[in-house]
């Protein structure tokens, strides 16, 4: 049954604390024990005074001693175990929202692009906080509360029929009927509340799509539409999850009435054994008390099975996002790469997505240490997915990539990474200090470097304008920052990092001529000694490039330098009477 699986599941994540679980697993099992002995103890009493005409005072005041000193014993034993329980659950389950919640961040962040193109990451967000938060009151409560019900279910239920067999059978019965009513309406609401938390999933990426994209939403006076769609979804979440609530209300009441049935039945029952000197007073007084404390541990089992099945949708989502696998996979035996030279060979290597036609095919080049490549073709000619697989975001379907003569698939990621620096088309900075943004390229980086980088980036000056010059938190993407500013910072930190293969993805794109031209100056001492790619739409940025690659349809349509290919007159000479007209036309 896929319930059972998945709470198997949520227990064996506590496997770090397995002798926690162990321990609070007998602790609850003599609080079961204490919490049965006290009705047993209530009982014993009221036969004791039941028969006190026929003792003597002294015999009376003996047993009432021993009695009572055995039930202060009891109720001081479960004093220090609830005390126990609760605070090495409570540590437990704190301890292990936070292990968890890394876990999974630390697993969604080394996922493939691939499946971030495919997952909103409000999503992803919803889920890692929902899941957790439901992970820790699970443990929580199972430890704390709910495991002392079972095991006074399981195993101490059934030593009440030493007790009294027919008042045993009452409870035993009671118990019966709970288990078989939840689980028939737990396989009723499973589905349900399934395409509940769809929704909430759905409502999530939503709110995440709409704030993320503000601009859009203001500008194009979307205010009322976002909030309609919203408003559509929230309608959907209440239709799908009244049902599931009616079902779990007529279980509570279901359950309180067999109880009520139950304490009636112990009463009629205990009467009339007593009547036949097969019960005494203390036996219906011991069973009445089980049956109370029965009551008001299956009311709460009632409202955490509940819970179970309101929650079991979003753990589901939470270990769907932590079972996907990278389709990057490092080998067990990958090897470490130090600092390489550069050369990088692309070897026949194709590519396509998981079920999509081809996006590259037979590409081939070589591109020996310190030589600059240049990348140039229409959009969506394979020129930025030959880089991805470079940096083995992707792996190719045919063929192979080798940086000094190493196939990126035998080496560990963080290691080739550690080997190629790049410059993104759109400049991606985390919403923290320009200082930390920085560091990104090289955390050990002092600030004489960080600085020296910025002002071959030319960066350093409009840094030092701010208000906190390094320290000024940049925003949400960069928001605080110029398109120019953010392109030169991503510049700034690429230098930084000082790697041997440079990938330069329109690194000048967001630039103004004058600024332009200084980078660029700034780039050619970077690129001197490195193995440099330059992915470029306007030509006039790889007139010096050692070799030029013109892609086409995901082929390698065109090769050589930029004299070479205008004179050959083919698809790149094409490409720069076209920018030229354009520039041309622009000037007039």
């Amino acid at each position: 049954m896929q319930f059972i699986r998945l709470y198997g599941r949520v227990l064996a994540l506590l496997a770090p604390d397995r002798w926690v679980a162990v321990g609070l697993a007998f602790a609850a099992l003599a609080l079961a024990g204490l919490s049965f002995l006290e009705p047993v103890l209530f009982g014993r009493v009221i036969d004791l005074l039941s028969r006190s005409e026929r003792l003597s005072e002294s015999a009376l005041w003996t047993e009432a001693i021993a009695l009572l000193a055995l039930w202060a014993a009891v109720g001081l034993s479960g004093i220090g175990a609830n005390v126990a329980v609760a605070l090495l659950s409570d540590r437990m389950a704190h301890r292990n929202r936070l292990v968890v919640m890394g876990r999974y961040f630390e697993h969604v962040l080394s996922l493939p692009l691939s499946f971030h193109g495919d997952t909103q990451s409000g999503r992803l967000m919803k889920v890692m906080l929902v899941g957790s938060d439901n992970l820790f009151g699970l443990w929580l409560s199972f430890f704390r509360d709910h495991l002392t019900t079972f095991i006074a279910a399981l195993v101490l239920l059934p030593l009440t029929l030493i007790l009294n067999w027919r008042l045993g059978l009452l409870l035993i019965g009671l118990v019966i009927l709970f288990a078989l009513v939840s689980a028939w309406v737990i396989r009723k609401t499973e589905a349900a509340q399934g395409k509940v938390e769809d929704l909430h999933t759905r409502l999530a990426g939503n709110a995440q799509d709409a704030l993320s994209n503000v601009v859009v939403v203001q500008s194009f006076s979307r205010l009322n539409s976002e909030a309609r769609l919203f408003g559509d979804i929230v309608r959907q979440v209440l239709d799908h999850q009244f049902p599931v609530l009616n079902w779990w209300a007529v279980v509570a009441v279901l359950t309180r009435a067999a109880a009520t049935v139950t304490v009636i039945a112990i009463f009629v029952l205990g009467t009339v054994l007593h009547v036949r000197g097969q019960a005494t007073v203390g036996d219906i007084v011991s069973f009445m008390g089980f049956a109370t404390l029965l009551i008001g541990r299956l009311e709460g089992a009632v409202g955490f099975v509940s819970r179970l099945v309101f929650q079991m949708p979003s753990l589901q989502e939470f270990f769907n996002v932590m079972d996907a696998r990278s389709s990057v996979p490092e080998k067990p035996d990958a090897r470490d790469l130090p600092r390489v030279s550069g050369e990088v060979r692309f070897e026949n290597v194709a590519f396509a997505y998981p079920g999509g036609p081809r996006i590259l095919a037979d590409v081939s080049l070589v591109a020996p240490p310190g030589r600059t490549v240049a990348l140039v073709g229409q959009t969506g000619a394979g020129k930025s997915t030959a880089m991805a697989l470079l940096q083995r975001l992707w792996d190719p379907v045919e063929g192979r990539i080798t940086v000094d003569g190493h196939d990126l698939r035998d080496l560990t990621l963080d290691s080739l990474r550690r080997n190629v620096g790049v410059v993104f088309q759109e400049s991606l900075l985390f919403n923290r200090t320009i200082r930390d943004n920085l560091l990104v390229g090289r955390p050990d980086a002092t600030q004489e470097e960080m600085e020296r980088a910025c002002r071959m980036a030319e960066a350093h000056d409009f840094i030092s304008r701010k208000p906190q010059g390094y320290d000024t938190i940049v925003g949400e993407r960069g928001a605080a920052l110029s398109g120019g500013q953010r392109q030169r910072l991503a510049i700034a930190r690429a230098l930084l990092k000082d790697p041997p293969v440079l990938i330069l993805d329109e690194a000048t794109s967001a630039l103004d001529a004058a600024t332009e031209a200084r980078v660029q100056k700034a780039l050619k001492a970077l690129m001197a000694g490195r193995t440099t790619f330059v992915i470029a739409h306007r030509l006039s940025t790889v007139r010096d490039a050692d070799e030029i690659l013109v892609f086409e349809g995901g082929r390698v349509a065109e090769r050589g330098s930029f004299d070479e290919l205008v004179r050959l007159g083919g698809r790149f000479a094409e490409l720069v009477r076209t920018q030229l007209t354009g520039a041309d036309a622009a000037a007039a």
